[in-house]
């Protein structure tokens, strides 16, 4: 198993700071003029999607959000048929402006199941020792904000059914876009229990 390094860390944060510096010289208004022809339907027209398998993107950091609308145009480290249909058209600028524009919704936020909350509590913040899974706050932080200049989405108040099914994606390989395989190495030792424990826990955390 890969150790999520130090190096590892610094990549991230060189990668941040280059997504950062593109959402700065972001156009927020064409980012929700955008959203309105594209987003809505799926991910509410604030970014805070009613259904669970759809993402709420509201307060997200500017550069993630850029980076996955890149990743789903390229279609290789992570595909997904109806985002590849949405993506198609889009510029740099425009996925720019987009990442800006949700970065400026607030997010619901969202409830954790109480039977899973203490597993899920455990996982997110001591990981398990015991198969070499890290804590989630090593890189999303105690309150689920994550890092926008190294690149760690905020996870907070993100729908549970969502959060599990890129868990699995993770750990099966089927979603590649993370720098060094960082997720996939944590997903990697996740059990079924355990993913679904942790991602109610982040959906309460906010």
């Amino acid at each position: 198993m890969t150790k999520i390094t130090h190096a590892s860390i610094v990549l991230c944060g060189a990668l941040g700071l280059l997504l950062g510096a593109n959402a700065m010289a972001a156009d927020v208004a064409a980012g929700k003029a955008k959203a309105e022809q594209l987003c809505t339907s799926c991910h509410g027209a604030d970014g805070n999607s009613v259904n669970p398998e759809w993402p709420k993107l509201a307060g997200q950091h500017a550069g993630y959000l850029a980076k996955q609308l890149a990743d789903f145009k390229a279609g290789e480290a992570r595909q997904n048929a109806i985002m590849a249909g949405m993506v198609a058209g889009l510029s740099e600028d425009d996925m720019a402006n987009l990442g800006a524009y949700f970065a400026e919704q607030t997010g619901s936020g969202g409830f954790a199941s109480a039977e899973r909350v203490a597993l899920g509590e455990q996982i997110y913040r001591g990981g398990n020792l015991a198969n070499g899974v890290p804590a989630c706050t090593a890189c999303h932080g105690p309150r689920g904000g994550g890092d926008a200049l190294a690149g760690f989405p905020s996870l907070s108040g993100q729908h549970a059914q969502y959060t599990a099914a890129q868990l699995r994606a993770f750990r099966q390989g089927h979603r590649a876009n993370d720098v060094n395989q960082m997720m996939r190495n944590a997903a990697r030792w996740l059990s079924d229990e355990e993913i679904e424990a942790v991602a109610e826990y982040i959906a309460g955390l906010h």
